[in-house]
Formats: C-alpha cells, sequence, structure tokens
C-alpha cells in the first residue's frame, strides 16, 4: 500500500511568502525599471551631489543646495517635465556604487568622463570643461607646480581624477585624502600638507570666499571634460538628457548660469571647443 500524505501549510506562513515575493519583485522592479518613468510618476528627480564643492555645488547659509550644478539641475528637470529636484548628499568615493545601486536618478556634481567609469555607469553628453590646478601655502616658494611636488605630502578629494593624477603622477608623494576639496585646501593652508590638486575654479573660489592661506601654483595639469552619470541601460533617459543639455548650450540658459556662478566664463562657448573624442 502506498501511503501518501497531504501536508499543509499555516495561513500565516503562506502570506508572509506571498508578501516576501511581492516586496521581491517590487525591489527588482524598482531597480531596473525606466529612470525616467519613475522619476516622472513620482514627480521627482533625485540628484545626488557632494554639497560641498563651491562654486559647483555647495549649501548656502540658508543650509540649502546652491552653485553651478545645482542651477544646471533645476533647470535640467523641469525640460524633461519632472516637478522638482532631490538633491541627495554624496561624495566622488560614492557615487558610482550609489547610482548602480538606483539611491539616486542622476549624479550632476562634475564627474570626468573616462573609459574606467564608463565600464560601470553612463555619462551624459559635457556639461562642464575643468581644469586640475596645483595649490599651496601662500609664500610656499617651493611649490613651484608638478613638478615640484615628489615626495611631497598631497591633499586630494578621494574619488577623484585629481586623487588618480596624485598618485601616478608624483614619484614619492605621499597621499592624503579627504571628503571634499574645502577640506583639503584647509589643512594645505594650515601647513599639513604640501599642496593639493583642486578644480582651478573651486581652489580660486574658496581660498577667497573662505580666507584659506593657498595659492595657485604653476600651470593647469590637465583640462577635464565632465558629465553627469546614471544607470546603465537607460537608453530613452539619456535621449531626453543629452538633448536638453543640447538645448541649454544653445538657447544661451547654460551660458547665463556659469557666469553667474564661474566668475564670467562662458561654459556653453567651452563646450562647443571640446575635441570629440573627449565628448566621448
Amino acid at each position: 500500500m502506498v501511503i501518501t500524505r497531504q501536508t499543509s501549510r499555516s495561513p500565516r506562513l503562506v502570506a508572509l511568502v506571498v508578501v516576501g515575493a511581492l516586496a521581491a519583485a517590487g525591489c527588482s522592479a524598482s531597480a531596473s525599471g525606466s529612470t525616467l518613468e519613475r522619476a516622472r510618476s513620482q514627480g521627482s528627480l533625485r540628484v545626488a551631489l557632494t554639497e560641498a564643492n563651491p562654486p559647483w555645488n555647495f549649501l548656502d547659509v540658508s543650509n540649502k543646495p546652491a552653485g553651478y550644478d545645482v542651477d544646471v539641475a533645476r533647470e535640467l528637470a523641469g525640460r524633461l517635465g519632472i516637478g522638482k529636484v532631490e538633491f541627495v548628499g554624496s561624495d566622488f568615493g560614492s557615487f558610482i556604487e550609489g547610482v548602480r545601486a538606483n539611491r539616486f536618478d542622476i549624479v550632476i556634481s562634475g564627474q570626468t568622463i573616462t573609459a574606467e567609469r564608463r565600464k560601470q555607469i553612463d555619462f551624459s553628453r559635457p556639461y562642464q570643461v575643468n581644469g586640475i590646478a596645483v595649490f599651496a601655502r601662500s609664500g610656499n616658494a617651493a611649490v613651484t607646480g608638478l613638478s615640484s611636488l615628489k615626495g611631497r605630502t598631497i591633499a586630494v578629494t578621494e574619488g577623484t581624477t585629481q586623487a588618480e593624477h596624485a598618485r601616478t603622477r608624483i614619484p614619492g608623494a605621499k597621499i592624503k585624502t579627504y571628503k571634499n576639496a574645502t577640506l583639503a585646501l584647509t589643512d594645505v593652508g594650515q601647513g599639513r600638507a604640501d599642496a593639493a590638486l583642486v578644480s582651478k575654479f573651486q581652489g580660486a573660489y574658496l581660498a577667497d570666499k573662505n580666507d584659506l592661506r593657498v595659492k595657485a601654483a604653476g600651470a593647469l595639469l590637465e583640462t577635464e571634460v565632465n558629465g553627469m552619470t546614471f544607470r546603465k541601460g537607460q537608453k530613452d533617459f539619456k535621449q531626453k538628457v543629452d538633448k536638453a543639455l543640447g538645448n541649454m548650450i544653445d538657447d544661451g540658459t547654460l551660458s547665463a548660469i556659469s557666469r553667474r556662478w564661474l566668475g564670467g566664463l562662458d561654459m556653453a562657448r567651452e563646450l562647443r571647443n571640446v575635441p570629440a573624442q573627449q565628448a566621448g
């Protein structure tokens, strides 16, 4: 005789299994779905930035995001048909991981377009051109540029191309990493580091606004082209972002934003001069 057994599951266990499956499916859909659809349906574009890199982006006296990146983000959201921007504070070392994990929709914080980064994330067309400069303590005549930095203590923001430059182009350098350029330059001004590699605009702005005892030393190391970043596979989102940026360049909006924050610089003109191989 063959005896068959019927097993029964408690209603509570079945309910928990069903709820868990639905939750997992929801998370999967959220992580793999359309960035543009999510932002439009919820009426909010989640934008990551450091909130600590003026004049690009920072918190003003009212503790609200301000700067070039912030104005660009708000203008972009409007042109994408998204009602508001939700700014998410992060740092360069966490941007790629955060955007891949869908913690934010887009990073608008001056990420340099590189082949290595393209392996993990997608870039928009360029929206910034920026130069890397050496900053030393005011009165430090020993630091005259990149060639004078061998064996010295160099301050950089972790996760940036400036940090990579310091590690690969300065023999024997002792690298000190920071969450943002303000902290790096402060240590240079106080003599705890010999020099910092930072954006030329950022270094000059911070030195002036925060009365830091630092100055640019020598010629620019390199001019970098920066883009916005988002999860791979978001073709429709990228197309819409690129089109909006192109229109902002053509209609004068980007020029007006950059003149406000970058000492009169016309960023649209700078972008028109970017070689095709750098634009990506």
